[in-house]
């Protein structure tokens, strides 16, 4: 059986680390469905559009050319050419990819590439509607249900590391607006799947939220043999 495991969430719950330590333990391949959108989002801001003009961005997306590619078993996401992987992951994108996923040009352009990938199997995808829209037949779903604080708390530590300015207060601000943008947009918003499973990290340590995890897939796995 090819396992398809869907990790949906808020940002900055630590969905992306998870997928990717359940992809490694599991020996699936890990699939960022964000950085899809957060390139979309890079492009238009490139292009100088304005972060709330859909007209112009659904435009654009014929010369977008996003794609993932893997180098030693890791993703890297490009738009056309160039490895942008670093650069989609400042404060000003992540707001720019909230905003281009409420688009519904840009989320048809990109559905089927992320329906592909799913319809293969083996695979960890994790994002905000993974459970709900793009792998429904998920063997197993996770929806991740960690503390605001703690969110802004990882995320602000991951840009310091990075070297990317800002303070804690405009990454709790940031991550308050986009997580209504994203639970209230017409289009696909962020809710649970009817059949995910909760899973809360807010106390957690990386470690103990995959091994959290794996019980839970491992539980749920057994039950449908």
């Amino acid at each position: 059986m090819k396992l398809k495991i869907a990790i949906d969430g808020p940002s900055g719950s630590g969905k992306s680390t998870l997928a990717k330590n359940i992809a490694k333990a599991l020996g699936l391949v890990y699939v960022d469905t964000g950085a899809l959108y957060r390139t979309v989002g890079l492009y238009a801001s490139r292009c100088g559009i304005a972060i709330d003009d859909a007209a112009k961005v659904a435009a654009l997306l014929d010369g977008a050319r996003v794609s993932l590619r893997y180098s030693d078993g890791t993703q890297r996401v490009y738009l056309g050419d160039e490895d942008v992987t670093e650069l989609i992951r400042t404060p000003e994108i992540s707001m720019y990819a909230s905003a281009v996923s409420k688009v519904p040009a840009v989320r048809k352009y990109l559905l089927e590439v992320q329906k592909k990938m799913a319809s293969e199997g083996g695979v960890v995808m994790d994002g905000r509607d993974i459970g709900t829209v793009i792998m429904p037949d998920a063997d197993v779903k996770l929806f991740m249900d960690t503390d605001m604080q703690t969110r802004a708390q990882r995320r602000y530590e991951e840009m310091s590391q990075k070297g990317i300015e800002s303070t804690r207060e405009e990454v709790l601000r940031d991550m308050a607006k986009r997580d209504k943008n994203d639970s209230e947009r017409d289009i696909s918003p962020l809710t649970p799947a009817d059949d995910a499973i909760f899973l809360d990290n807010s106390r957690m340590e990386p470690e103990e939220t995959l091994a959290a995890a794996l019980k839970i897939i491992n539980d749920r796995l057994s039950r449908s043999i």
